[in-house]
């Protein structure tokens, strides 16, 4: 399930995209427009500026912007920072401990290919396709 966060992380960058054209953009100006608290967002953009999705600036005329064209920015991209590994089962998580059962697990072909999936179609999705999608 994707979370709050996750969903939460998707509207602001879109956001900044949106309204970016390579500036820096003040969170309380996103928080308004998202109707998101500043204070929850304050929270969430250091593990997308981390993960190299947002670049800061502090001091009058601060904010975030994009560090990539919103062409080259994913919502798988953006997802994992957000939410961690989406594995839908842990074996198949990254670093996980190779499995026991797995050589004989009837159901690991299943979860395997559902993870496969789910990244093909968040990986599919661009910032710039949500952009020209119609409200």
């Amino acid at each position: 399930m994707i979370s709050t966060r996750g969903r939460y992380s998707i509207r602001i960058l879109l956001d900044l995209a949106e309204h970016g054209n390579g500036e820096f953009i003040p969170m309380k100006e996103v928080a308004a427009r998202q109707g998101i608290s500043l204070k929850y967002i304050e929270r969430m953009m250091p593990v997308l500026k981390t993960g190299g999705l947002v670049d800061s600036l502090h001091g009058i005329g601060g904010g975030y912007r994009l560090t990539k064209e919103p062409s080259e920015v994913t919502l798988w991209d953006i997802l994992i920072l957000a939410e961690g590994d989406l594995a839908p089962v842990s074996s198949l998580q990254e670093n996980a401990a190779v499995c026991v059962r797995a050589a004989a697990c009837r159901t690991l072909p299943v979860w395997d290919d559902y993870y496969k999936l789910t990244k093909d179609y968040f990986r599919g999705i661009t910032l710039e396709n949500l952009m020209r999608q119609q409200r």
